[in-house]
């Protein structure tokens, strides 16, 4: 499924800006690592890197599904909708 310029939603931003932050965070754990941090103090940073990605994905894919279903008039094709829907719904 592409993504075209024009499918913009309301939760991108917010998306969006916990991706950078969760960038940011996995750049810091890249530094722990070379500079010989403790394991667990690693191991906790990695996992809250996980858990944000984790959030962001459920929230876009969320929205999404959101999305078709309060607007199917969109789809000119009623399988269209399905097969959007079954396609998204896997990275769940």
């Amino acid at each position: 499924m592409e993504a075209t310029p024009d499918r913009h939603h309301a939760s991108d931003p917010a998306i969006s800006k916990r991706l950078k932050r969760s960038h940011g965070h996995l750049r810091k754990v890249i530094e722990m690592i070379e500079e010989g941090r403790p394991c667990a103090e690693i191991a906790q940073q990695l996992y809250a890197v996980e858990k944000a990605v984790q959030q962001a994905k459920k929230t876009l894919i969320h929205d999404r599904i959101d999305h078709c279903l309060s607007n199917p008039a969109e789809h000119d094709d009623p399988q269209a909708l399905v097969t959007e829907f079954r396609e998204i719904s896997k990275y769940l």
